[in-house]
């Protein structure tokens, strides 16, 4: 087992790394920027190293003093948590030339997923359904139209190194692709430097459901079932369940198996996610792969009752995985609670925090970093708390978060709590029977 942890992170995924690394007697090392040196992962360390100015270019995307720090500290293993470098492939090299454990994929893992077309093309080979599609990169309008006219509008352009949204556009008719494939490949190439595109058919409402996986070194691969994460805006998460509403026990196993199989197939280490489309058929198909720890994973740690954080620790240090699939064997809701003004179309609101009360009770977690008192930076994502509920059926967890809601009390800055609250009261929420774009026709207007 490792002697000391590095956290190349910030916010409620250092405290909360840093929390399983105490239960299972392992020294942390926190890193911090300038902006973070009251951030309570700091606090909670063993020990703290700052690693640059606010910005997280020279912070926490900060290779060479990320790498400094954990050899100063003596840390022999690093974990990445989500975002920042944790899909990063030349800094899984960079920990390997250095002797140190990066708690996470390796360098070839990161590229063979990180890169959507060929993340596609070795899941087909691996038997896993995808979206009918153009098979690789487009090299130019002309072979997109033709493409597209093969598989049938509506289709959507993707960038092969895209996420989040960015390089992604809906294209309904012949008439609208030039515009759609020019906008594409300039957003694509300002967000990733990579203005690579491929085409894939437009699947019309469909659901978000992904199935989470681990794998070890010994090629095992299980999975923890399904987490639905439907409720979305520009392709970002709000809100994540699990079980899904609109997945049956053999939609599951399908789904599950398929995961395994992809797992397999690349000899996966770690913790990962394997995303999904469910259309209105009930038939699903590959989307991408996450290849490290996702925000919504603590809704899979409180109905399969598995500690994701401390798998991923102990796969990393060689240890087997124990092989069995789980199930949810309750019901688990997460809030994502984001200092932004939704009623302004979630423009962010950092500033600080005047006021805070913390929801508790039967089935109530959070995972958070702030405090009364903080202040939230300008500099990094708004999300500044999870709150998770846990319950016996949908119906007594949406009355429950309802409830945590309502106690959830932050002043000195906006937050999505509101919109939370009307989305708990929501009749087509309530029915599970909702899409992606669902939020496209929510009224927002009083909030």
């Amino acid at each position: 087992m490792f002697k000391k942890i590095l956290i190349a992170n910030r916010g409620e995924i250092a405290l909360r790394i840093i929390r399983t690394c105490r239960e299972m007697g392992i020294p942390t090392v926190a890193v911090y920027s300038t902006a973070d040196r009251e951030s309570l992962h700091i606090r909670f360390a063993d020990e703290a190293v700052c690693i640059g100015p606010a910005p997280s270019s020279t912070s926490y995307l900060n290779i060479p003093n990320i790498i400094a720090a954990a050899e100063i500290t003596n840390a022999d293993a690093i974990h990445p948590g989500y975002g920042f470098l944790a899909e990063n492939a030349e800094f899984s090299r960079v920990c390997e030339e250095n002797d140190i454990k990066l708690i996470g994929p390796s360098p070839e893992m990161i590229n063979k997923m990180g890169d959507k077309v060929t993340a596609k093309e070795t899941m087909i080979k691996a038997g896993v359904p995808t979206v009918p599609g153009s098979g690789g990169l487009l090299e130019d309008v002309k072979e997109g139209k033709g493409q597209a006219k093969k598989i049938g509008y509506p289709v959507i352009l993707k960038a092969t190194a895209g996420g989040g949204g960015k390089g992604m556009r809906i294209v309904k008719k012949e008439s609208e692709f030039q515009g759609a494939w020019d906008s594409a490949k300039m957003e694509a190439g300002a967000s990733f430097g990579n203005e690579g595109l491929y085409l894939e058919k437009f699947i019309e409402d469909p659901r978000h459901v992904e199935i989470q996986i681990i794998g070890d070194k010994y090629g095992k691969v299980c999975h923890l079932s399904e987490r639905d994460c439907s409720i979305q805006r520009r392709h970002q998460k709000l809100v994540e369940e699990t079980p899904s509403p609109v997945v049956d026990d053999a939609l599951r196993n399908k789904m599950g198996e398929a995961a395994v199989k992809g797992g397999e197939a690349i000899k996966y280490e770690g913790a990962g996610t394997v995303e999904f489309l469910v259309d209105k058929k009930g038939d699903f198909y590959f989307m991408e792969m996450n290849t490290r720890i996702q925000v919504e994973h603590p809704i899979t740690e409180q109905v399969t009752n598995f500690d994701l954080i401390k798998e991923q620790i102990k796969v990393a240090a060689g240890e087997k995985i124990s092989g069995i699939n789980y199930y949810p064997q309750l019901y688990s809701m997460e809030c994502r609670i984001n200092a932004e003004d939704p009623s302004k179309d979630f423009r962010p609101c950092p500033g600080k925090i005047t006021s805070l009360n913390f929801p508790g009770g039967q089935g109530i977690r959070l995972d958070s970093h702030v405090y009364a008192g903080y202040t939230i930076p300008p500099n990094y994502d708004s999300m500044i708390a999870k709150l998770i509920v846990t319950a016996q059926s949908r119906e007594e967890c949406i009355v429950r978060m309802n409830r945590a809601l309502d106690e959830f009390i932050i002043e000195g800055v906006k937050t999505t709590i509101p919109f939370h609250k009307k989305l708990m009261t929501d009749e087509i929420f309530n029915s599970g029977k909702f899409t992606t774009n669902f939020l496209e026709s929510f009224d927002f207007s009083d909030l």
